[in-house]
């Protein structure tokens, strides 16, 4: 698979490089001097292409490693000529490293033989860093193959001293006694560049130095008594010590450097500059950095309104295709949150060659987004019907798939592009039947997730989509059948799916057996939806629901809806019900007044008087009983103007009076009794004086019963009205003595 992402790769930009050349032109490959370029096949020239001209190194070592194994004679010449030619360094490093990772995967490279002479001459010829690498290539080959070679070299003072020091890093990683024993040999060489070489490779081995020949001589016989395991086993014991100690102070370097750009991230108030920082980070050499950089694009987008600058969208699209497996899942996922961005195509290629299951799918979500809003109408990019027409195809392929996460984000990518045009009526077709065939794939099964999933995107077709009549014509049976499904996640979806095609038709379905659901959402659904579209008939179910602590005041809010359609008739009828004693209602006195407002305006609209004089004075009391003071005054006002006696009238003032002591509004307390005065005089037993004497027995606790004793007072009557003032002689006296209590009391204490 590798192998075959690699050469459709080259294959691109061997049709790129091809446009892109002009000018005089430099012989690419010094085999075509030696062989015909007819004798090479298509897939040859691939990979040559791709080891002499790839633009990564990943791109020239994947070129190298399928040659390397090829059983076509030129592949071999091909990789030979890349060694010994040191015009192209990167094609000959990719060669050594293709020869390396073969070791590694323990992979048998058939006539490996080949390869020792032309590495011994970048021992022997160069000084850069490819001499290293064919060092470590020499480990495929046993140490009885090179050992003669490599020794002379390193014992041969006509050879440049680097191609010796060449030999002596090539000894210090053979996994043999013999290559220490020569490097120990080495310490007292004529050349002090060698002997110092020869030092520092046993060092890193953890091998002792000796002072002198005879202690270097026991060091030997020791090496020797051990034996090569024990010996070797130790070594890696150190290394593996020494990487740890390497790779922890590494990881605090790092976590340093991080914190730091955090600060000065932090920093940074303008966005151009923020935008600048990151864009430096997110091209960072460092995986590291790379993944910072992505996780800060992921707060601002989440986190903040301000768009993010422009020169970070081409970088975060660049980021899918990256070395690094987390970078690509994190810019991936970070993609699919970004469908603003122009990414559809590269996303689209990318998912065709990532090997890495768990990123392939965040790229197919990302790539989704995409072309969603690729096609939105106010859309300012512009995604290709192709792509459109891929990603639907690659939704196909996860709806199918037996995996439910990956079939329920097949799912989910086929609901957004068929909510937009642009499909013909076969393709919608198809794409529908599709959703509609793996959901009855799932029907019998226990585990009842991926059918709801798979419901939920049908009923979203049928809510937000060019193609909704189409939708619903092929799921509204599939809705209907699913009510009665075990899984709640199953029944909810139908539930959607129903009211989104027709919600009246939706109610008088779902009432029938769903009104006590055993699930909380399905009810919850369907009492919205009575409040929406319910009428009187729905009144009595709900009502039954009033006493739910989980339901009461959805049901409530959706009775309340009702009751504002309905005619005075049925508001003065469930005024009835609702004050019932034994009712499992059990409704506040905010929500009664809720109600009884809506019959109020209902009573007057169709000027019930009977049915008004009823509401207002149930609404005066509950107004005053809840402390709306200013509305409960405005109703017993209402209520006086249609008395039909004088007691009655001053049993309203009464109540009237009581609202104001309590509101409290001094100044119409006293003009109310002012009134009264001017009519008669009020004995012990008057209605208004027992409201005032109630209220003098138990005043509300922030009021100020001396002013408003005072109050009274103040008025004065055009005659004489003895009984009133007794009565003020007798709150003066007990509010006096009240008053010297609580003195003696506060004294006490």
């Amino acid at each position: 698979m590798r192998a075959k992402w690699f050469c459709l790769t080259i294959l691109f930009l061997v049709v790129g490089c091809e446009q892109a050349q002009v000018g005089p032109e430099k012989p690419a490959f010094p085999l075509e001097e030696t062989i015909a370029e007819a004798e090479f096949s298509r897939q040859l020239k691939i990979n040559r292409e791709g080891l002499f001209k790839g633009s990564t190194d990943e791109i020239r070592i994947d070129a190298a490693t399928v040659m390397l194994f090829s059983e076509d004679p030129l592949a071999r010449k091909i990789l030979l000529d890349a060694l010994r030619q040191s015009e192209n360094l990167g094609a000959r490093v990719a060669v050594c490293k293709a020869l390396s990772q073969a070791r590694a995967e323990q992979k048998v490279v058939a006539n490996k033989e080949d390869f020792i002479a032309p590495l011994f001459d970048i021992l022997t010829t160069e000084v850069d860093d490819s001499a290293k690498f064919a060092a470590e290539a020499m480990l495929i080959f046993e140490y009885d193959q090179i050992s003669k070679r490599l020794e002379g070299m390193v014992t041969d003072p006509s050879l440049p001293v680097e191609a010796r020091l060449n030999a002596i890093y090539a000894l210090r990683l053979q996994p043999d006694m013999r290559a220490i024993f020569k490097l120990i040999d080495r310490l007292d060489d004529s050349d002090e560049q060698v002997a110092a070489e020869a030092e520092k490779a046993l060092r890193f081995l953890g091998t002792p130095i000796g002072k002198d020949a005879e202690a270097r001589e026991q060091i030997r016989s020791e090496l020797k008594r051990r034996g090569r395991d024990e010996f070797f086993r130790d070594l890696l014991i150190r290394q593996e010590a020494k990487m740890r100690d390497l790779q922890a102070e590494r990881d605090q370097w790092r976590e340093q450097y991080l914190s730091a750009s955090s600060r000065i991230y932090d920093g940074i108030s303008d966005d151009a500059a923020r935008g600048a920082f990151l864009a430096d980070r997110l091209a960072s050499s460092e995986a590291a950095v790379r993944l910072w950089a992505l996780e800060k694009v992921s707060q601002w987008r989440v986190g903040t309104k301000s768009r993010l600058p422009a020169e970070l969208g081409p970088l975060l699209v660049n980021l899918i295709s990256d070395p690094d497996r987390d970078v690509r899942l994190k810019a991936a996922s970070l993609l699919s949150l970004m469908g603003e961005l122009d990414s559809a195509q590269r996303l689209l290629e990318q998912l065709e060659v990532e090997q890495n299951d768990e990123i392939k799918t965040e790229l197919f979500v990302a790539l989704g987004w995409a072309c969603y809003y690729g096609f939105l109408p106010n859309s300012e990019i512009r995604v290709p019907e192709e792509v459109r027409k891929q990603t639907l195809g690659w939704a196909t392929k996860y709806l199918l798939n037996e995996d439910t996460e990956k079939a329920q984000k097949g799912a989910e990518v086929i609901k957004k592009l068929l909510e937009q045009d642009g499909l013909t009526s076969v393709e919608v077709d198809r794409y529908l039947s599709l959703l509609a065939r793996r959901y009855k794939q799932e029907r019998g099964r226990a585990e009842g997730s991926l059918r709801g999933e798979l419901l939920s995107a049908m009923a979203g077709l049928c809510a937000q989509s060019v193609y909704r009549a189409e939708a619903a014509k092929i799921f509204k049976p599939l809705f209907e059948e699913a009510l009665r499904d075990d899984a709640s996640l199953v029944r909810e979806a139908a539930v959607d799916g129903l009211i989104y095609i027709d919600k009246a038709r939706a109610l008088k379905i779902l009432r029938k057996d769903l009104v006590n659901d055993g699930s909380m959402a399905v009810r919850k659904k369907l009492i919205d939806l009575a409040g929406e579209v319910g009428g009187q008939e729905d009144l009595v179910w709900l009502a039954e629901k009033l006493g739910s602590t989980a339901e009461s005041e959805p049901t409530w809010q959706a009775m309340l809806k009702i009751f504002k359609g309905s005619d005075a008739a049925v508001l003065d009828e469930w005024a009835g019900r609702l004050d019932l004693q034994g009712t499992k209602a059990k409704l506040s006195d905010e929500q009664m007044i809720s109600f009884l407002e809506i019959a109020e305006r209902k009573g007057v609209g169709e000027s019930k008087a009977e049915m008004l004089k009823s509401v207002r004075e149930r609404l005066a009391r509950l107004c005053a009983k809840s402390g709306r003071f200013e509305e409960a005054a405005e109703y017993f006002g209402m209520l006086r103007q249609v008395a039909r006696s004088a007691e009655e009238e001053e049993a309203i003032l009464a109540e009237l009076l009581d609202v104001y002591l309590r509101w409290p509004n001094v100044e119409a307390a006293r003009l109310l009794v002012n009134n009264c005065l001017l009519q008669k005089d009020l004995g012990p037993n008057n209605v208004i004086v027992l409201s005032i004497q109630n209220y003098f027995a138990e005043p509300p606790a922030t009021s100020d019963t001396g002013e408003i004793l005072q109050a009274f007072i103040e008025i004065k009557t055009p005659e004489a009205r003895p009984m009133w003032a007794a009565q003020l002689q007798g709150w003066t006296r007990h509010l006096g003595r009240a008053q010297d209590s609580s003195k003696s009391s506060a004294g006490s204490n």
